[in-house]
């Protein structure tokens, strides 16, 4: 049964997401509870109602659960006892299954493997006492025993949860590096993964609803600078057989966790043309922000029909699209001068809503529309240019 416009829908999570999905379901005709502890996060200013609580309440879930037709998130942090507890009386999408996967890099990449998609050489780094030794390096391993990682160096540490836009993740180069970044994340669980050279970095949004039917996005060719998503070029440059492959791992993958929703699958390509998964969301990504603009449905409209039982909107682009992201590091001198970027007809400029502007904080982007990828990336290079002399316009000493 289909959840109509003029339902509730409530929303876990009060980010730019999470403001992005309230303005498509408002859009529809839907009205937004959005949960969130924070008074002055982007979605709350403009939801119906916010609820200021924490995620596990359980007055709040109760409540969520009795006004609301169905809930959703927009960050995979949020818990998935929550979405569990919900689940019993409403209609929820992504399943607590599936975001219990999803947020835990030990689980995500104990999935991909087990499931035999292609991820990065890795191993998982525990304490001492909760060590179980592997012959594939894919089981828990100690810190204590780095004889154990042979190959996987120089490589990348990660934490287990809550790490994101580089945050969380160390680079090193053995086994003295690991003790002490291990050390520095508290030792908690973590991921070593080995560094691997690539050739680029794709994504791809895919979307599945509760009846089974599944739509990708095009895939995104994406560009990272400091661990942060800074340019996605769409249509990807690369080869129809890359791309071919990508949206299928990225159905398969879907499909494998049973996932209802909007996913993104981050891959690594490497020279000879292989695809590695390096990241799973559950929810819509950084780099499927183009569809706002370029595409007959965004991922946010789809998130919402998913949820709401509706058939999936037509993912077709009207041209080619490059994505620029606007970080805090913009704002240190004032308020950037957005007229560099509103002058271009064909370019739409989006902010959140944040009233902090810190350095490396996503506060916005901007989405070039253009009939070519070449013209479409000339124009916000030359854009993203434009922002950041700005702020060597400010530093210039004055004689």
């Amino acid at each position: 049964m289909s959840i109509m416009p003029g339902a509730m829908l409530g929303l876990l999570g009060g980010g730019q997401l999470g403001r992005m999905f309230t303005m498509a379901a408002q859009s529809m005709g839907y009205r937004v509870t959005v949960v969130d502890p924070s008074d002055r996060s982007p979605s709350t200013g403009i939801a119906d109602r916010h609820l200021r609580t924490d995620y596990l309440d359980s007055d709040t879930l109760r409540e969520l659960a009795s006004t609301c037709a169905g809930v959703t998130t927009e960050f995979e942090n949020v818990p998935a006892e929550s979405l569990r507890i919900l689940a019993e009386r409403c209609v929820v999408s992504p399943a607590a299954n599936s975001v219990a996967v999803a947020q835990n890099r030990i689980l995500e990449k104990n999935f991909l493997a087990a499931n035999g998609f292609g991820v990065a050489p890795y191993a998982v780094i525990q304490n001492s006492q909760n060590s179980n030794n592997s012959h594939n390096l894919n089981g828990a391993l100690s810190h204590k025993q780095p004889e154990l990682f042979p190959g996987l160096f120089p490589g990348i540490l990660k934490i287990s949860r809550f790490g994101y836009d580089g945050k969380g993740q160390t680079r090193v180069n053995n086994s003295i590096e690991l003790d002490r970044a291990f050390t520095g994340m508290k030792r908690e669980p973590c991921v070593l993964e080995k560094q691997l050279p690539l050739e680029s970095e794709v994504s791809v949004i895919v979307s599945r609803g509760f009846d089974g039917e599944v739509t990708t996005f095009p895939v995104s060719e994406n560009q990272h600078r400091n661990g942060i998503l800074d340019v996605s070029i769409i249509p990807a440059r690369a080869s129809p057989a890359i791309i071919q492959n990508a949206r299928e791992i990225a159905i398969r993958i879907a499909e494998k966790l049973d996932y209802r929703g909007v996913l993104c699958v981050e891959f690594f390509v490497l020279a000879n043309g292989r695809l590695l998964v390096n990241e799973i969301a559950p929810r819509p990504h950084n780099s499927g922000h183009y569809s706002i603009d370029a595409c007959v449905t965004s991922q946010f409209e789809q998130q919402v029909r998913v949820l709401c039982g509706l058939p999936l909107g037509s993912t077709a682009m009207h041209g080619a699209a490059v994505m620029v992201n606007l970080l805090g590091d913009l704002w240190q001198k004032g308020e950037p001068k957005w007229e560099q970027v509103l002058r271009h007809p064909y370019v739409k400029l989006h902010l959140y809503g944040k009233l902090d502007a810190r350095p490396g904080r996503k506060m916005g982007h901007y989405t070039v529309l253009a009939e070519t990828v070449e013209a479409a990336l000339q124009l916000a290079l030359e854009i993203k240019q434009s922002l950041e002399q700005q702020l060597l316009e400010h530093r210039a000493p004055v004689n």
